[in-house]
């Protein structure tokens, strides 16, 4: 195997193994992020996709297996990794007793961003997220939509390298999301690598450029999205590779009449 620190990829994922109990939540996933692509992450419910990220970032110790972030060790050193890490993780608790634009703020002081820098960023970030008329509401009285676009600039406000994103657009209103995929783009387009991990297939194929298809705890499919697809609609390839589709019409009792 290649040494994941000699010209390193954005993260490279070797062997991930993460056991609960008796359920192999992910079974030995090798997986490779090239840097500056806008690389989906898609899989059924329970496929270890949140398990994954989870480990890539530092959030959870893997049983096996290691993760790299350009070439530096997520576990042997952390602290350097997470620098570059902006991370939008599914079901972690935010500080929600503090206001939008003060959880921004003590952001950018926990990542050491030079004092005079934080204030114009969050400003920048509340605009950017439509937040400025609630930056001084608790984040606790926010929406499930605004909570996710407080803690997308929480993710942002260091300018890191690797930005890995859990549903992002999940609850978030169609203005706002147009206004986030503008600014990932121009963020992939300077060098930034996006990690999504996402239900919509629609969004996936719309806007990666690369994508892997997980189920299990494994990877079934990695690639560029058109290498992926094979030729057909990246749902019809998704459900090719992770079965389970019906194609019942639904019991009797269910048609009207």
């Amino acid at each position: 195997m290649s040494d994941p620190t000699s010209n390193p990829p954005a993260l490279h994922l070797t062997g991930l193994r993460k056991q609960f109990g008796p359920k192999v939540a992910v079974d030995g996933i090798d997986l490779t992020v090239p840097t500056g692509s806008f690389f989906g992450l898609v899989g059924p419910n329970g496929a270890g996709k949140t398990t994954t990220l989870s480990m890539a970032t530092g959030l959870l110790r893997p049983d096996a297996g290691g993760a790299y972030v350009h070439g530096v060790d997520v576990w042997t050193d952390p602290i350097a990794a997470k620098r570059m890490i902006g991370n939008l993780a599914d079901g972690v608790r935010l500080f929600d007793r503090l206001t939008g634009e003060q959880l921004i703020t003590y952001t950018a002081m926990m990542f050491g961003i030079p004092r005079p820098q934080i204030a114009p960023r969050v400003a920048d970030l509340l605009a950017l997220m439509d937040l400025g008329e609630a930056a001084g509401l608790i984040v606790a009285d926010y929406s499930a939509g605004m909570t996710k676009k407080v803690a997308l600039a929480c993710a942002l406000v260091h300018a890191p390298r690797l930005l890995v994103l859990d549903e992002p657009f999940e609850s978030v209103d169609p203005v706002s999301a147009a206004n986030i995929e503008d600014v990932l783009r121009g963020y992939t387009r300077s060098g930034g690598t996006v990690i999504v991990s996402s239900h919509s297939m629609d969004l996936v194929q719309r806007m990666c450029d690369h994508v892997a298809i997980i189920a299990a705890g494994r990877v079934r499919a990695a690639g560029t999205v058109d290498e992926v697809r094979a030729g057909e609609s990246l749902q019809d390839r998704f459900v090719e590779l992770v079965g389970g589709r019906h194609t019942s019409e639904g019991p009797q009792w269910l048609r009207p009449s």
